[in-house]
């Protein structure tokens, strides 16, 4: 699953699809046909999950791949708006942004963001269980906090 950045990325855009689609059919389910809030917590909470590991595979996708800070700026504003990850991920992948090699496991890093990744990719398992830490850890934080309609109110 992670032997590329191309599959990584592309998995996860897909994922980010199906789960704003998830998302959105909870929505019109509780506030236009006023049947269930089910599908607004199930598909909300597998939404945040995903868009969280979407938002660090763009980040370690971008530092490896060597993208710049407004491409991966543009990578993680892809999973605001609903449905765009994949046509970000097409457009990285029509201008060559998206190797079937991860660069940094061959090149030495040249800057500290590198050679994070580096380690990452170099430790996947024990970098994939302490970066699946932070995204829970993140992501049950932000389920304390309370739905973003309420943070500023």
């Amino acid at each position: 699953m992670f032997r590329s950045p191309h599959r990584l990325y592309r998995l996860l855009a897909v994922a980010e699809v199906i789960t704003w689609a998830m998302l959105i059919s909870g929505m019109i389910l509780k506030y236009v046909l006023h049947v269930t809030e089910l599908g607004v917590r199930i598909g909300g909470g597998i939404h945040g999950f995903v868009f969280l590991a979407y938002c660090a595979a763009t980040v370690l996708v971008g530092v490896d791949q060597r993208w710049g800070a407004g491409r991966i700026a543009l990578g993680l504003g892809s999973a605001v708006i609903p449905f765009v990850t994949v046509a970000f991920e097409r457009w990285a992948e029509r201008r060559g942004m998206l190797a079937e090699v991860w660069r940094l496991l061959t090149e030495s890093p040249r800057t500290a963001a590198e050679r994070l990744a580096a380690v990452i990719l170099r430790c996947p398992v024990l970098s994939a269980v302490v970066i699946l830490v932070l995204v829970a850890v993140v992501f049950a934080l932000l389920l304390q906090a309370g739905p973003p309609t309420q943070w500023f109110s």
